[in-house]
């Protein structure tokens, strides 16, 4: 390996890492808030890419069908809860039904012929599916243990990949760049949709920072991941903060979507494997830390991108193989927590 291989090499490692830190940071918020390992991340991700890739050639993606039958099927839960006398946010029950999903149909059947168009269009259609999601599937569980919720996570994503073999076939799709930029640097060839990657995900990133540090929000985030009861007992409304992580992680999954559909062709079962090497980062981080979790990302995308120059048919297991010890040594270095009643 002489040095410009090698820095291609670390080039893609970065790329990729760029998206693996995205799906860290949004399994981490779930996490953290709502106790949930939102496996099914990865089957957003899928869709997003999928849906943008079906709204540029001119058709509508199926994906809008499901984002209205879960909204009709949310609103009906909703309203059954209320005939109960359970206290309901209609307010924000609303957006997540009404408004975001007529939203959505209306550019769809509009038919964006601009990249930008399309690729709001599929955020409108990907990322309100988080918190429909979570008020279907989480919030009657809430209470439950993290096995619980972990067994839920898994049927989902298997009902999650099934629906996605239905929308879009076994067959897989790659969008159009976002950027035709080609630079030479140093003899290494950096294209224009690698820029993107990079340069999203830290605008992302940084904006979620300022969002978890600086704003009323994100404190009563930040409050309600480090003690659920006492946020609630402070006035925070917890069912909502569920909701707001969950729609941070549809949007993120989006547009993580949106950032990988020029790089690689994605099929429907695609996202799964991006949501394991996301979580592999999100467990270096201990699933607590931001920070920690992104730097797993990073290392992950490096490791990922050697590993199939010096050993290619062996490179998922190197990748997956790094939890073995993040978690041998984690499990030295803890103390057992009883979860909080």
């Amino acid at each position: 390996m002489d040095l410009q291989i090698a820095l291609l090499l670390a080039q893609d490692g970065i790329v990729n890492g760029a998206v693996y830190g995205l799906m860290a940071l949004a399994l981490v918020l779930v996490f953290s808030v709502t106790r949930v390992i939102f496996i099914p991340h990865g089957e957003l991700v899928a869709f997003a890419a999928l849906s943008m890739a079906v709204l540029h050639g001119g058709g509508v993606p199926r994906t809008l069908w499901l984002l209205l039958a879960l909204a009709a099927l949310t609103l009906a839960v909703e309203a059954w809860r209320h005939t109960r006398g359970a206290a309901v946010e209609w307010t924000s029950t609303l957006v997540w039904t009404v408004g975001f999903p007529l939203l959505a149909a209306a550019l769809v059947w509009l038919r964006p012929a601009s990249m930008l168009l399309q690729a709001l269009t599929t955020l409108l259609l990907v990322a309100p599916l988080g918190p429909l999601l979570y008020r279907l599937a989480y919030r009657p569980l809430a209470d439950a243990s993290v096995l619980m919720l972990l067994i839920v996570s898994v049927a989902l994503h298997g009902v999650l990949v099934g629906l996605g073999l239905l929308f879009f076939g076994a067959e897989g799709s790659r969008t159009p760049a976002f950027s035709d930029l080609r630079l030479n640097l140093g003899g290494v060839q950096i294209n224009g949709q690698s820029l993107v990657v990079v340069g999203v995900t830290l605008v992302l990133v940084l904006a979620m920072f300022y969002f978890f540090g600086r704003s009323m929000v994100g404190k009563a985030l930040r409050a309600t991941a480090i003690n659920r009861v006492g946020a609630r007992l402070m006035g925070i409304p917890t069912g909502l903060s569920g909701d707001l992580s969950f729609a941070l992680a549809g949007l993120i999954g989006a547009v993580s979507g949106l950032l990988i559909g020029p790089l690689t062709t994605v099929y429907y079962d695609t996202g799964f494997l991006i949501g394991l090497k996301g979580f592999v980062a999100a467990i270096v981080g201990g699933l607590a830390s931001y920070p920690l979790a992104l730097a797993g990302a990073l290392l992950v995308g490096q490791l990922e991108s050697f590993s199939s120059f010096w050993a290619s048919a062996f490179k998922e297991v190197l990748v997956f193989t790094l939890i073995i010890p993040v978690l041998w040594w984690r499990s030295m270095n803890s103390h057992h927590v009883e979860d909080e009643e």
